[in-house]
């Protein structure tokens, strides 16, 4: 008879399973709770409304320009995809195909800069480098052409989404191609294959299976936009989902209007992430003998020169806006800023609410992953553990269903009641911020969690080591290196983000982006410039210090390992 495959037990003391249970079922429910109550109000205002405006306001919700933001809201994020993945495909290509060029692993890191920058801080960089007054005007007019581009509407929104998504795309592509087996290139030059048959029959093949899930991920990522469309999109006539919710809310007080926008953004939103999960094929290895990967395809001084050009044109495109943050920030008056009471309030406040929101965070996350291991870990998982498990999944998605500004807006209604909202402005900000981080922090620690207890669990029991002695030698060192790349990842995210504090922010209650959103309304622009300078080192050292080079021991690193994505 062939015995049962052995399963994994997570072992610690009763005390401390039962700790960590409590707290993650605690964790999931107040997940539902929070979110659930935003919902719950938003619909009752909404219900109210509709019955005292008589038995036309249903049809009135879903009226004309709810459609048009919706079609708008889906046409923008359909051509920002297509320009990014079309831009991001040669250069991903062009960078698998040119492995060891001088400065190529800076350019790869390059393509790292967008996914740590606030939106905001972007923003700013574009309109420097595209805008009215920009260096690209600037340029066209010594050529005697004007100053034809226009950066608000459009033009500015599609421009802002390339910037941040061709780069993720790039990573995500290119990884894929470097783990195209070292024996397919060994092969293909022993048969003589020409460029065009090496695209045909082994890139070509890599990319299309990436594809469908990539660019599902950026026009997910692009009809959730929410900064940058309230900040280069110009006015009503490009308006997405999110910014019309704000809109609503904000300007004209229409729960009505607000609930009708936030059902067709959660069903947008539940339809892209279900295509997603469709599109996303599952992770496939070809078999290799681990031979090191070297290509003979140098080609022709014409391949060199496209993919030089491609390469070259792609880190200016990336690099132009980040340099004019820099530039712009340098020249304006910093000594003015750092003496500024306000400055100074902001940036004291949003480190608060950034290291709360991502500490929470990541105890959520680590709670709900560890409880879902001890309940799964029998043989034959009980109905709760499986409904636990799905719980999950679905909980730490809540935030990619429902927009951070109908959160928001629903608890605002909530706690009008109790006087001035201004006051639990920090408190709901910051559990808005920690569900935000949530799915990423999930993502670095669940098989991080899952790897380790695979490797610890068995030594751990066979040697009695439980409880907090097992937190303190085993599990704290182990998960430290995931643990610190969640923390500082989702710090960065809650510190740049301007969606809750949209709503929120007023002279008590500000921000560093809602500073340099109001400096930027206000046209001053140097102020704006210093603030995104400082608000975007700060971003991107934390997102730095999250990733496993900054946070690998020295000495460790081989010369041989190629940073791929």
């Amino acid at each position: 008879m062939r015995a049962d495959p052995p399963r994994l037990v997570l072992q610690g003391g009763g005390h401390t399973r039962r700790l960590t249970s409590g707290l993650g079922v605690a964790g999931l429910a107040g997940i539902v709770l929070f979110v659930g109550t935003a919902i719950v109000a938003l619909s009752l205002a909404a219900s109210r409304e509709g019955i005292s405006a008589g038995a036309g306001a249903t049809s009135d919700m879903f009226d004309a320009y709810l459609w048009r933001v919706a079609r708008f809201t889906l046409a923008q994020a359909g051509l920002s995809t297509l320009l990014s993945i079309a831009f991001a495909i040669p250069v991903a290509l062009a960078l698998a195909r040119r492995r060891h060029f001088p400065g190529r692993i800076w350019i790869v890191r390059l393509m790292a800069l967008p996914l740590g920058l606030p939106a905001l801080v972007a923003a700013l960089g574009i309109v420097g480098i595209w805008g009215r007054q920009g260096i690209a005007n600037d340029l066209l007019a010594l050529l005697d052409l004007g100053r034809p581009i226009a950066i608000y509407g459009l033009t500015g929104i599609l421009v802002a989404h390339v910037f941040f998504n061709m780069p993720l795309a790039v990573r995500l592509l290119l990884s894929g191609l470097e783990r195209i087996p070292g024996e397919y290139w060994l092969v293909s030059a022993n048969l003589g294959l020409s460029p065009v048959q090496l695209f045909r029959f082994i890139e070509w093949p890599v990319i299309r299976g990436l594809l469908s899930g990539v660019a599902g991920l950026v026009f997910m990522l692009c009809a959730t936009s929410f900064t940058l469309v309230l900040t280069l999109g110009g006015g009503p006539a490009a308006s997405t989902l999110e910014v019309a919710i704000y809109q609503a809310l904000r300007f004209d007080f229409d729960p009505s209007r607000a609930i009708a926008l936030s059902a067709l953004q959660i069903a947008v939103t539940a339809l892209l992430l279900i295509l997603l999960r469709w599109l996303t094929p599952p992770a496939t290895e070809a078999p290799t003998t681990g031979r090191p990967v070297r290509r003979f395809d140098s080609g022709s001084s014409i391949f060199i020169l496209f993919d030089a050009f491609v390469v070259a044109l792609a880190a200016l495109f990336v690099a132009a806006p980040l340099a004019s943050v820099l530039v712009s920030g340098l020249v304006s008056d910093l000594f003015k800023l750092a003496t500024d009471p306000q400055v100074h309030r902001a940036t004291a406040t949003s480190l608060a609410i950034a290291a709360v929101s991502a500490v929470l965070s990541v105890t959520l996350a680590t709670a709900m992953l560890t409880t879902r291991q001890i309940l799964l870990s029998p043989r034959r998982p009980g109905g709760f553990a499986q409904v636990f498990s799905g719980g999950v999944a679905a909980g730490t998605s809540l935030i990619l269903l429902v927009p951070p500004v109908v959160i928001g807006a629903g608890w605002f209604l909530v706690l009008r009641p109790l006087g001035d909202v201004a006051r639990f402005a920090p408190a709901v900000i910051t559990a808005v911020n920690t569900l935000m981080a949530l799915p990423f922090v999930v993502r670095v620690l669940a098989p991080a969690i899952a790897t380790h207890a695979a490797r610890t669990d068995r030594l751990t029991t066979s040697l009695g080591i439980r409880g907090w002695s097992r937190l303190r030698l085993v599990d704290g060192p182990g998960l430290r290196r995931p643990l610190l790349m969640a923390l500082s990842f989702a710090a960065a995210l809650s510190l740049g983000d301007l969606g809750a504090v949209a709503l929120f922010g007023s002279q008590d209650m500000i921000t560093l982006p809602f500073l340099l959103f109001s400096r930027m309304g206000s046209y001053r622009t140097t102020d704006a410039a210093g603030l995104a300078l400082l608000l975007g080192l700060v971003c991107v050292v934390l997102t730095f210090l999250g990733t496993p080079r900054a946070l690998e021991p020295r000495g460790r690193i081989g010369r041989g390992h190629h940073e791929a994505g």
